[in-house]
């Protein structure tokens, strides 16, 4: 696999780390009391408490993890050469390159569509030099 292709990858292997460690921290989360008027949130079994003050831990050390390996992705990305300027140059030629290729496949279509033709009227000619023939007496 090439290096952006396993960058794409990390990047939703990132996403789903952080949107499970997202949905998990909203449903495991210990009820809190939002105002005076409403009553105490029942209390969380200490179990319970102690199981869901490991889970961030484990879930952010998977996100470190996986942020750790898109950097060493990222680091073996191949430097640019020559800055904008030789960047643009090589752009430039890469253009001047596909038009060329671009015209040679458009004479290449032309020719073949000729070619195409020609088989077609002498298939055509004879087709009909068959349907035309007598049968003998």
């Amino acid at each position: 696999m090439d290096i952006i292709s396993q960058l794409q990858e990390q990047v939703n292997t990132i996403a789903a780390l952080a949107f499970n460690t997202f949905g998990t921290l909203q449903r495991d989360a210990p009820p809190v009391r939002l105002s005076p008027n409403y009553p105490e949130p029942p209390a969380v079994p200490s179990e319970d408490a102690a199981k869901f003050a490991e889970q961030p831990k484990l879930m952010s050390a998977a996100l470190v993890k996986a942020a750790k390996q898109f950097d060493a992705l990222v680091a073996a990305l191949p430097l640019s050469d020559g800055g904008e300027e030789a960047q643009l140059k090589r752009i430039a030629e890469l253009q001047a390159e596909n038009d060329s290729v671009g015209q040679e496949l458009q004479r290449q279509l032309e020719a073949a569509e000729k070619e195409l033709r020609q088989v077609q009227e002498l298939f055509s000619q004879a087709a009909d030099n068959c349907l035309n023939l007598k049968k003998p007496d």
